[in-house]
């Protein structure tokens, strides 16, 4: 029989949509743990001394524990930063799909508008995007059309 293994495993893992460190995240787990475990028992020993029913004392010190959680998470997104690296790459689009799109923009209520009533930092991320000039296109063939009525 042979063995379809391929190298070491991945130390990689994919968790909620996210790509994860294994390590760091037992790591995360084990921290969130400790922590709002220790803030909910010592909070509970400190309440029971304050307060005068036991039963408030424990969900007060409930609220220590989530309150740990959250240290815990500021934590662990110090120490363990993400490891994913974001790269762009120019994808070529079919134009014919371009313009598909375009049309449903524009039978939407309301229509596609105009860009030039686009704030400035909107219409920079477009020509960053490439695509300010496939709506300012589609916006001059748009009036062409009306005007041609």
């Amino acid at each position: 029989m042979t063995s379809k293994h391929q190298g070491p495993p991945s130390p990689y893992a994919e968790v909620w949509g996210d790509t994860v460190d294994l390590r760091h995240l037992t790591w995360a787990i084990g921290i969130g743990i400790g922590i709002s475990v220790l803030g909910y028992y010592c909070a509970s020993q400190w309440l029971v001394s304050v307060v005068e029913s036991k039963q408030l004392a424990h969900a007060y010190a409930m609220l220590a524990g989530l309150a740990g959680c959250i240290i815990a998470g500021v934590i662990c997104a110090k120490a363990f930063p993400p490891k994913r690296a974001v790269t762009e790459t120019e994808i070529s689009v079919d134009p014919q799909w371009k313009q598909e799109v375009l049309q449903e923009l524009a039978l939407q209520p309301g229509g596609m508008g105009s860009v030039a009533d686009l704030p400035p930092e909107v219409a920079q991320e477009l020509k960053e995007l490439k695509l300010y000039d496939l709506f300012a296109d589609a916006e001059l063939s748009e009036r062409t059309v009306a005007a041609s009525r």
